[in-house]
């Protein structure tokens, strides 16, 4: 079962010119990750995300990330039930979620940016020494812009750590616009969104993708990539080992989503950057050449050798 082409022709109603985007979110979600979305305002990050949980027929719910949301609110609380005697769970939104969009992450404090780190890495969530299990499947899509830094809190480098992928939008071309203003005309294009598979089904793509065969030679591929990011002088901070993990599985779902069963070099080399930029810091060195955690990391991929492609 392969539901790509269907999806993302559901998609590519909604976010018009950006099929390279919408292919990474998809295997994000085939990699069980969760997704960042680090734009500038208006350009479709919610809009995305609503429209993937329609496509995937997730239970899907939205929070906006505002100084005043608590940590209760995301995990639950626990209340006195004077009637039993004893107190009652009351879960919060991400029990109840397939597909949760925190939408403008650093907006809200980083106590409550905290409380999704267990459900995000553990897919569970602990009140009061007790865990009580997400939905499976359970994926966080979070946005952030940086327009405007007031009132801001930076996600730190742990959070970040637990998105698989961190992806820019950006701005629609010429026709792309003209698209976008001819399907708004009568009706928002995200109604037109149809299902085309059920959290079934996704659970089910997850563990094909998962399955995709990796060689050593691709291993070996991975992880000279990542020490080769621990030991330039371009960064403080390298590609940690969940980071190469991190990788391994999108090269699996991009290797899923091109229809194959085993992985390529030019799968890693894909999604590597949008993988790792966010898990590096750039040194002093590189920011005094104005070079970027993503020209360091594509700098990489020039340097390291792929390997030899095996029959």
């Amino acid at each position: 079962m392969n539901r790509t082409n269907e999806l993302l022709e559901q998609m590519n109603q909604v976010i018009v010119g950006k099929a390279e985007v919408l292919e990474k979110v998809w295997m994000a979600v085939l990699a069980n990750g969760h997704i960042l979305l680090d734009d500038v305002p208006g350009v479709g990050k919610t809009t995305l995300a609503v429209a993937l949980g329609k496509a995937l027929g997730m239970r899907y719910h939205r929070l906006q990330l505002t100084p005043d949301v608590l940590p209760s609110d995301i995990v639950g609380f626990s209340v006195y039930d004077k009637a039993g005697g004893g107190f009652r769970y009351m879960p919060g939104i991400v029990n109840d979620s397939n597909l949760l969009l925190a939408d403008e992450i650093n907006r809200t404090s980083s106590k409550t940016q905290s409380a999704l780190l267990e459900a995000m890495e553990e897919r569970q969530v602990t009140v009061d020494g007790t865990a009580h299990p997400l939905p499976e499947p359970f994926l966080v899509i979070a946005t952030e812009n940086h327009v405007g830094a007031a009132g801001t809190q930076l996600l730190p480098q742990a959070q970040l750590d637990r998105f698989l992928i961190r992806l820019h939008i950006g701005y629609p071309d010429f026709e792309s616009q003209m698209q976008i203003l001819r399907s708004h005309r009568l009706e928002n294009p995200v109604e037109k969104v149809r299902p085309v598979a059920d959290c079934a089904q996704v659970l089910q793509m997850q563990q094909q993708a998962a399955q995709v065969t990796m060689k050593d030679s691709i291993l070996s591929y991975i992880t000279r990539l990542t020490m080769a990011s621990q030991q330039t002088e371009l960064l403080e901070l390298g590609i940690s080992p969940r980071g190469a993990i991190a990788v391994g599985r999108m090269a699996r779902a991009c290797a899923f989503v091109r229809g194959r069963d085993y992985v390529i070099p030019a799968d890693v080399r894909e999604i590597f950057v949008d993988v790792c930029a966010h898990r590096v810091l750039p040194s002093q060195k590189a920011k005094a050449a104005q070079l970027s955690a993503q020209q360091v990391l594509a700098e990489l991929l020039s340097q390291v050798p792929e390997p030899y492609a095996e029959s």
